[in-house]
C-alpha cells in the first residue's frame, strides 16, 4: 500500500517541494494550507493533479471530516515565517504559530498517523551561539536562551522551541521528527530572503547594489538536501524522538562574497553599498550535521554554484509581480 502523508504549508516553498518529492516516490500526498503564504500558481497546480488540496487555516481546529482518512506520516510546516514579519507583528507570529501547533497536535491525537514532523529553525540556537554558551558548528543540544525576548525577532524562534516542546511531550504517542532547517534555498521561495532579494536586485539592475551585513556569514542548504534529510529522518524507524539540524555545513560564506556570485549569474558589476545588519542578525550560522549523519548516513550534494545557479535561472524566468510584493 502506497505510503499516505499530510503536509501542513504544502503550498509553500518547502512545502510544495516535499510534495512534489513524495509524489513522485509514489505516496498519495494531502496538502493542507491557507495560502496566506503559500502561492496558488503553475508549480501546485502540476502537484495538484496528484495529490488532494484542502484550504484551511490552522488557527482554527480542523473541521470533522475535512481530512479522511489515515495518514502514515504528517509534516508540520504550516507557520509565518520571515524576519519582516516577526518585526512587524511579533503577537501575530507567536499566536499563529503556537495555535497551529496545538490544533494539529489535537487533530493527530485523535487519528493516530505513524510519524510527525516539525519544520524548526536555526533561530532557536541563535541566542545561545551569541552568548558563548556553545562553539561551532552549532549542536542540536545547546540550550535555548533569548538573548533579548523583548526584540519582535524573538516571537518566531520562541514560538518554534515552544512548537517543538508540544512535539516532544507526544513521543510517547507517535515517533517524532524535528528538523531544525538552517538557510534553505531554492527556486520558490518567496522574496522575502536574501538570496532571492539579492536575485531581484541583480536582475532589476539596482545600482549601487545595497548589502546589509557584508561580512556576516552563512551555510546556505539547496532546497533538494533538505527535502531529502526531512523525509529520512521521517521515515526512520526508531521510536525515540529525533532532534536533527537540516543544512550544509560544507560551504559557509560571508555576504558580501554571496552578492558577487549573484551578480556574476546576472552578468553584472554595479557599485556596492554596504550597511549594518539588521537588529539581531547573527554574525554567523554554520549548523552541526552529526545526527544526520549518524542516522542516515547524510551527505549535503548541491554544492553552491550549481544551487544558486538553479535558482536564478528559475527567478529569471519568474519576474516579480505586484502580488509578490507582501514578500510571498
Amino acid at each position: 500500500m502506497a505510503e499516505r502523508v499530510l503536509i501542513t504549508g504544502g503550498a509553500g516553498f518547502v512545502g510544495l517541494h516535499l510534495a512534489r518529492r513524495l509524489v513522485r516516490d509514489g505516496a498519495e500526498v494531502v496538502l493542507l494550507d491557507d495560502f496566506s503564504r503559500g502561492r496558488a500558481d503553475a508549480d501546485l497546480d502540476e502537484v495538484r493533479r496528484r495529490a488532494e488540496v484542502i484550504a484551511h487555516d490552522l488557527t482554527t481546529p480542523i473541521p470533522d471530516g475535512s481530512v479522511r482518512g489515515d495518514f502514515d506520516a504528517v509534516y508540520h510546516l504550516a507557520a509565518v515565517v520571515g524576519v519582516r514579519r516577526s518585526n512587524e507583528n511579533p503577537g501575530h507570529v507567536l499566536r499563529t504559530n503556537m495555535l497551529a501547533t496545538l490544533h494539529l497536535l489535537d487533530w493527530c491525537a485523535a487519528r493516530s498517523p505513524g510519524a510527525l514532523f516539525l519544520s524548526s529553525t536555526s533561530e532557536v540556537a541563535d541566542g545561545a551561539m551569541r552568548t558563548g554558551l556553545s562553539t561551532f558548528p552549532s549542536p542540536e543540544g545547546v540550550p535555548f536562551v533569548l538573548a533579548d525576548p523583548r526584540a519582535p525577532r524573538s516571537s518566531y524562534a520562541l514560538s518554534k522551541i515552544v512548537s517543538e516542546t508540544l512535539f516532544l511531550q507526544r513521543s510517547s504517542q507517535f515517533r517524532i521528527r524535528i528538523g531544525r532547517y538552517h538557510n534553505i534555498y531554492g527556486p520558490r521561495m518567496g522574496y522575502s530572503h536574501v538570496i532571492p532579494e539579492f536575485i531581484e536586485r541583480a536582475l532589476s539592475g539596482a545600482d549601487p547594489f545595497a548589502i546589509h551585513g557584508d561580512a556576516q556569514t552563512r551555510a546556505f542548504c539547496h532546497i533538494d538536501d533538505a527535502v531529502e534529510a526531512t523525509i529520512g529522518l521521517t521515515r526512520l524507524g526508531t521510536a525515540d524522538p529525533v532532534v536533527a539540524n537540516i543544512g550544509n555545513d560544507k560551504e559557509e560564506i560571508k555576504i558580501r562574497d554571496l552578492a558577487n556570485r549573484v551578480l556574476a549569474l546576472a552578468g553584472v558589476r554595479p557599485e556596492l553599498a554596504i550597511s549594518d545588519p539588521p537588529a539581531g542578525s547573527p554574525d554567523r550560522r554554520l549548523p552541526e550535521l552529526s545526527v544526520l549523519r549518524r542516522t542516515l548516513g547524510y551527505e549535503p550534494k548541491v554544492d553552491l554554484d550549481t544551487g544558486l545557479r538553479a535558482t536564478f535561472d528559475w527567478y529569471a524566468r519568474h519576474r516579480r509581480t505586484d502580488a509578490d510584493r507582501d514578500g510571498r
